[in-house]
């Protein structure tokens, strides 16, 4: 996965931490912070904005961000790579220790949690050259979809070379999953004072590095993987059982949109209505 001199990062190792839930074949998850939600929203309507108090708060939010681009951006001698691998394995109460090589590299953990709205794929398990049902594997590529638990997190095992790429990659081999990796993008995630800020990592950013400078406090930063919604969608790569099952969850998604808009509206009108039925001409 890297250059990396040490036999640790030549062989990276893996652990996964599974929560309750598990995953299901086709079915339809909510996304919060999904862009429907964006794209749904009326702009222009009835109800009061507080356009600077929002404009106040992506102020801050761009700061808190390019400070946070900044911090990970800063050159570190090997002096202070030392002193902060000692600090931050002094901080944590597992195993999970970042250690130091003679190269000034540097190995440690990273947790990645998933928050994939769309299911992976991966393909189907085969015994004897037959597939599950039995027959013998032709010229056509089978392969079985399905949605991974969105409380899913993998602790992955790098070395301070080890690119934002290179962990997705990592990843989706570990679960082998057949998918094009340009189809997912990492994420850090920061919690501060009640207001939380998602970035998404270019390709060459090094997580590891990202987790050294800010201590393993997960509030303080976290890593996620999500879909990578700034590329065009390959919809040619999809069989067509995925394709028709993407249609449905996207109008249930439609329907459910639509209706919470109606009430919203609804609900105006009948508090307009109660307004004019009490006030008084003139």
């Amino acid at each position: 996965m890297s250059n990396a001199t040490s036999s640790s990062e030549k062989t990276p190792s893996f652990e996964m931490t599974w929560g309750s839930s598990t995953s299901s074949g086709y079915c339809s998850e909510e996304d919060n912070d999904s862009e429907f939600e964006q794209y749904f929203t009326a702009r222009t309507s009835f109800f009061p904005k507080t356009k600077k108090a929002n404009v106040n708060v992506n102020i801050k939010k761009v700061r808190r961000r390019d400070e946070q681009i900044e911090c990970g951006k800063q050159e570190l001698t090997t002096a202070d790579i030392q002193q902060k691998v000692k600090e931050y394995n002094a901080q944590i109460n597992s195993n999970l220790f970042m250690n130091m090589n003679k190269d000034g590299s540097y190995t440690g953990f990273i947790k990645v949690q998933f928050k994939l709205a769309r299911p992976v794929s991966v393909p189907p398990p085969k015994k004897g050259g037959q597939d599950v049902g039995g027959k013998k594997a032709s010229g056509v590529k089978r392969r079985t979809s399905f949605y991974l638990p969105k409380d899913a997190s993998k602790h992955l095992h790098i070395s301070s070379r080890t690119s934002s790429r290179e962990v997705i990659e990592a990843l989706l081999k570990k679960f082998t999953v057949v998918d094009n990796p340009g189809k997912f993008a990492l994420f850090e995630r920061s919690e501060r004072h009640d207001q939380v800020y998602v970035r998404k990592l270019s390709d060459d950013e090094r997580p590891l590095r990202l987790r050294l400078v800010a201590g393993p406090n997960e509030k303080i930063l976290s890593f996620v993987l999500k879909e990578n919604e700034t590329g065009e969608v390959n919809w040619h790569a999809f069989s067509m059982p995925e394709l028709k099952n993407f249609i449905r969850i996207l109008q249930r998604e439609e329907e459910e949109h639509v209706k919470q808009i109606v009430q919203r509206y609804a609900l105006a009108r009948i508090k307009m209505k109660e307004a004019l039925a009490g006030s008084t001409p003139g």
